[in-house]
């Protein structure tokens, strides 16, 4: 009576307190899923603070104000020049009374460039200006996206190690059932020592996840513009939001969208305005200067006149072939550069989109499938794999087996999800495409 009383109570109760584990595996998802509401409000908090805090995007903000503020000065007038002297006194002589052409002098110059040079002086640095803008939109981008791939992957460790720990406890279930069978002569020592093997690399894992988990919250805080994770909360549960993986779609957006395109186009604008800048310095710039003589009175006292002057000078460009000349060249071979680079960076876009489009893709179809087949079908199998066993119809190593291949596909799972919501992040960066 009393071997069964160890063997059979216990190992029904120990039996049906895996099963509850089980279903409570089984009903988590739909805990998680109800905290969905709330991941979008929680990650445009955090991309909120990083818009603000984040150290590269104040400087990107801060080059962006300094390009504007010089697009004033680029259309401005030279200053002018105030000439004061004496012109035209003798040697012999100091007296400003002696020779008439003696005179204290007042003077006021002012060059003006050939007509066109500062409308186009003030054009390239508005477009200096208007990249500086699409540089830091860019920034701000960028900073989104790690911002995004952080926090997904911190909710990947932090579905993981909530995966492993109920994994653990199902495995100390098992244990219980195998101690118990022991005990009773019903089961081997090898598969207590097996049991306890597999805990000891539940507990490992955990310490693992533990350590990539601060490494991933180090590198958010960074983002964040923050001093320590002093406030940082855990994300909610991974989701699979619907959208539409048209290449065509979203490489029609990033034309017209993406802010490093954009910032090249300007670029573009940029050397055609400063070839047209360099074709200006053929024509000569202008300098007028107007100048009042005042003379003293004649030696016997005889008034005279004080005098004006306006003169007008031109500089001469006749260095075309030494200067002229190689400056259009390399407004052309910027402007050529410029036009290069787009071209680069449209085909390297396009390159990075048609990789995320199919990562986002197959990561979808991977998690349609193990969230609808593959883990329901596991978890069955250790169901009946531990009914079997405690009938002795299979040994304890299937068992395990089987409930170590439910982890395996539920991290495979929550990774599909990861990588999903990863490319829609690296998507939205190359497109400028919006899609949380």
């Amino acid at each position: 009576m009393k071997r069964m009383w160890t063997n059979q109570p216990l190992d029904t109760w120990l039996g049906h307190s895996v099963i509850a584990l089980l279903l409570l595996a089984v009903a988590s998802p739909g805990v998680h899923a109800a905290q969905e509401g709330s991941r979008d409000t929680q990650l445009q908090e955090l991309l909120q603070e990083a818009a603000q805090n984040n150290p590269e995007i104040r400087a990107a903000g801060n080059e962006l104000e300094a390009a504007q503020q010089r697009i004033s000065p680029a259309g401005a007038l030279d200053d002018p020049m105030l000439e004061a002297g004496v012109v035209n006194a003798p040697l012999a002589s100091q007296a400003f009374r002696r020779e008439d052409m003696t005179m204290k002098m007042l003077g006021l110059s002012q060059r003006f460039p050939y007509p066109g040079k500062r409308g186009l002086r003030q054009d390239v640095a508005a477009k200096d200006a208007e990249s500086a803008s699409h540089a830091y939109q860019e920034t701000v981008n960028r900073v989104a996206r790690d911002v995004k791939a952080a926090y997904f992957e911190l909710a990947f460790v932090i579905e993981s190690s909530r995966l492993v720990e109920d994994n653990r406890q199902v495995l100390e279930q098992f244990l219980k059932i195998s101690e118990s069978r022991y005990a009773v002569g019903q089961g081997s020592q090898a598969d207590v020592l097996k049991a306890q093997v597999q805990l000891t690399r539940m507990e490992d894992e955990l310490l693992g996840l533990g350590r990539e988990r601060r490494t991933i919250e180090a590198q958010l805080v960074r983002e964040l513009g923050r001093e320590s994770e002093s406030g940082l909360t855990a994300p909610a549960a991974l989701r699979l939001p619907e959208t539409a993986l048209q290449f065509e779609s979203f490489r029609e957006s990033a034309l017209t969208k993406r802010p490093q395109l954009l910032g090249l186009k300007t670029l573009i604008d940029r050397s055609e305005k400063s070839l047209e800048l360099a074709r200006r310095d053929y024509y000569p710039d202008f300098d007028v200067k107007l100048s009042y003589g005042q003379r003293e009175n004649m030696l016997d006292g005889m008034p005279r006149d004080d005098m004006v002057s306006l003169t007008v000078a031109i500089n001469l460009p006749v260095w075309r072939a030494s200067k002229r000349d190689p400056g259009v060249a390399e407004a052309i071979a910027m402007r050529n550069q410029a036009r290069d680079l787009y071209q680069s960076q449209l085909n390297e876009m396009s390159s990075q989109l048609r990789q995320q489009l199919a990562r986002a893709e197959q990561s979808l179809n991977s998690a349609n499938l193990y969230e609808t087949g593959i883990v329901p079908q596991a978890r069955l199998a250790v169901e009946s794999s531990l009914a079997a066993y405690r009938v002795n119809r299979v040994d304890f190593l299937t068992l395990l087996d089987s409930q170590m291949a439910v982890l395996e596909y539920q991290i495979d799972y929550a990774s599909a999800l990861w990588n999903y919501n990863v490319a829609l992040a690296e998507i939205e960066y190359l497109t400028g495409k919006e899609l949380y």
